[in-house]
């Protein structure tokens, strides 16, 4: 057996890489209490607690926390810490410009049709002189009218533009294709903002949390999971919601200050219905958002989910944000292979169409 580490100690780490990383405050006070916890408990009753699965049972411990200390007593390092000691490493820079380069495309960006500032034409424009092959067009549904959501008929007008522009760039020989999507809320039940025939006819569909953000864990579980079960849905979009006063430059070790902070729910279970179901989670580059955060980043990868690293662009010069996604994604150990958007526009199609089917 394998000696033990120090559970107190593993916490305090814990509790310090969380408190730099600007996570949310509780999180960082249960674990420098349950630091406290164990380092008033006798040796003789943390083993006998450890042996016997009651550590949860201490006041001041939880499940995540109680989790933690029996792994530091078996001699392992506890997975928490692992997971925020692997997102901890600054040699990024060879790892994100080689994924950069990998990209084909973006699969989340917004026009004038809802609140995005330029017109669909400069998108594309300016995609094509940053070497996409492809872009997806993922206006945002109805239900967002803050920021001129489509109708289905607003959108079925869309998708006639998409197909005349598509018509143009043949004729004119460029390489580069404009993909029909959207951006469809996720509505508190966990369907989806949009019906189903429109969503079938789109290339990709991308979901996102816009309202509720503060439900509480379960109900918000329920309805993530509810939203990746439906067969439109491709991506799950910016998954915490949380937005982000950007205080450096440097987005993959930002220090953020938080101007809303992340929506509560089970990650695990989130992410192993987006592995199992082969949705996509969204690796979001805006600086403002940057989610998921590190922490949760690694933990979809270790899980197995595949990615795609988005812009979610609202204006022409933002297409050019998807660097900051690629360096949080170097950081946490996600290569190539695993991010849907570097692969051609034919195979991104059909891995979309292969979930309603």
């Amino acid at each position: 057996m394998a000696e033990a580490r120090d559970p107190v100690a593993d916490l305090r780490q814990i509790a310090f890489l969380l408190e730099r990383a600007g996570e949310k405050t509780f999180r960082v006070k249960a674990f420098r209490g349950a630091a406290d916890t164990v380092a008033r408990l006798s040796p003789d009753e943390l083993a006998a607690r450890a042996a016997d699965g009651t550590l949860d049972k201490v006041k001041g411990l939880g499940d995540v926390t109680a989790r933690c200390v029996a792994e530091s007593l078996r001699g392992e390092e506890p997975v928490y810490l692992r997971r925020l000691l692997a997102t901890e490493g600054s040699d990024t820079d060879e790892a994100a410009d080689a994924l950069r380069r990998a990209l084909k495309g973006d699969c989340h960006a917004h026009s004038d049709w809802s609140d995005g500032g330029s017109p669909i034409e400069e998108m594309v424009s300016t995609a094509i002189r940053l070497g996409h092959e492809y872009l997806v067009l993922t206006d945002h549904s109805p239900r967002l009218t803050v920021a001129r959501g489509l109708s289905a008929e607003r959108l079925s007008q869309q998708v006639e533009v998409v197909a005349a522009i598509n018509d143009t760039l043949r004729e004119t020989g460029t390489a580069f294709r404009l993909l029909t999507g959207i951006e469809v809320d996720i509505l508190a039940d966990g369907s989806l903002d949009q019906s189903d025939q429109l969503l079938e006819e789109l290339d990709v569909v991308v979901g996102s949390v816009h309202s509720g953000l503060r439900d509480d864990a379960d109900a918000m579980t329920r309805r993530m999971l509810r939203a990746v079960a439906n067969p439109h849905l491709d991506i799950l979009g910016h998954c915490t919601g949380r937005k982000l006063a950007v205080q450096s430059s440097d987005r993959a070790h930002a220090r953020e200050a938080r101007t809303r902070p992340p929506s509560d729910f089970d990650a695990a279970a989130v992410f192993e219905a987006c592995r199992a179901q082969g949705k996509a989670v969204e690796i979001n580059c805006r600086p403002d958002r940057l989610d998921p955060p590190k922490r949760l980043l690694r933990q979809a990868y270790e899980i197995g989910c595949l990615f795609t690293i988005d812009t979610d662009a609202h204006a022409p010069g933002q297409l050019d944000w998807l660097p900051y996604g690629c360096e949080r994604a170097a950081l946490c150990g996600v290569d190539a292979e695993r991010v849907a958007n570097t692969w051609p526009a034919d195979r991104l199609m059909e891995w979309a169409a292969s979930h309603s089917r």
